[in-house]
């Protein structure tokens, strides 16, 4: 249990490398699924997020059934997938059936490579609810350099990717390829998607990937202020996460889920609360 002086309690901590590994992951996924997470909410992919999370579980299933590193399987099948959603419906709010065609593939996926698969089943435990703490060197880097690229990208198409998000017919008559930024943009969510599993998990994605968004949305107006609220709750909700699972013994992704949970629920008090009065 952690103590009153919780400035020890983090040395302590911090003492530890998968502690430390946790702690940089941790960090670096939460605001990188902040970001992605605003537009994921604003743009209406909610579904797709879901549906990219199951096809990661797909490909990291056939990477252990093939004894590779399960964050390749991840990226290879939402990156993919993605694409593939990307691709299938030109307009965001029609791709519904498409998303749930990959979702219902890669599913199918999911469960012959775990049938197939015969070694523990750790493995296939922390693709499904998260394992951070037990992230590899190798992990951490890949983690760090596709967070890059994600963060990169996202700042080099802000504008358009902003504009079409908000309004797609505008921002077609306004000459922007709406197509070419949305299939961008599922790329972007892909890779988000993959690296954020180390985390939460499959079943338990939307804890990063949308709840955050969801809070920012109803504390902020603009796009900004939404970006930021949405990175501060992710990324607090993460490392409180982890800070009381080192001393609580319970899952990293029970507290981050129920840490997002609880400033969501705040969140709605404090809008209904202001907007009464």
């Amino acid at each position: 249990m952690f103590s009153p002086n919780l400035l020890l309690d983090l040395e302590n901590m911090w003492q530890f490398g998968f502690m430390r590994n946790a702690l940089i992951a941790g960090s670096i996924i939460s605001i990188v699924a902040g970001v992605v997470g605003y537009f994921v909410v604003i743009r209406r992919l909610s579904f797709a997020a879901h549906a990219l999370s199951h096809a990661g579980f797909a490909g990291a299933a056939g990477a252990i059934l093939v004894g590779v590193n399960p964050l390749f399987g991840l990226l290879a099948f939402t990156i993919a997938s993605g694409l593939t959603i990307g691709s299938l419906g030109k307009r965001v709010i029609n791709r519904d059936v498409q998303t749930g065609s990959v979702l219902a593939f890669m599913l199918g996926l999911g469960v012959l490579f775990i049938s197939l698969y015969k070694g523990y089943a750790s493995e296939t435990y922390s693709i499904l609810f998260g394992e951070i703490l037990g992230i590899s060197k190798l992990s951490l880097i890949i983690s760090v350099v596709v967070a890059a690229i994600v963060l990169f990208t996202v700042l080099l198409i802000f504008r358009p990717l902003l504009f079409s998000s908000l309004d797609e017919e505008v921002a077609e008559a306004k000459g922007i390829k709406t197509t070419f930024i949305g299939l961008v943009f599922m790329f972007i969510l892909a890779i988000t998607t993959s690296i954020a599993v180390q985390i939460v998990g499959v079943l338990l994605i939307f804890a990063l990937l949308v709840t955050p968004a969801a809070v920012a949305q109803k504390l902020t107006k603009g796009p900004i202020g939404g970006i930021s609220v949405s990175v501060i709750v992710s990324l607090s909700s993460t490392l409180i996460g982890l800070f009381l699972s080192f001393y609580i013994p319970f899952p990293v992704s029970f507290f981050i889920i129920s840490i997002v949970f609880l400033e969501y629920i705040l969140a709605n008090l404090y809008f209904r609360f202001t907007k009464s009065s």
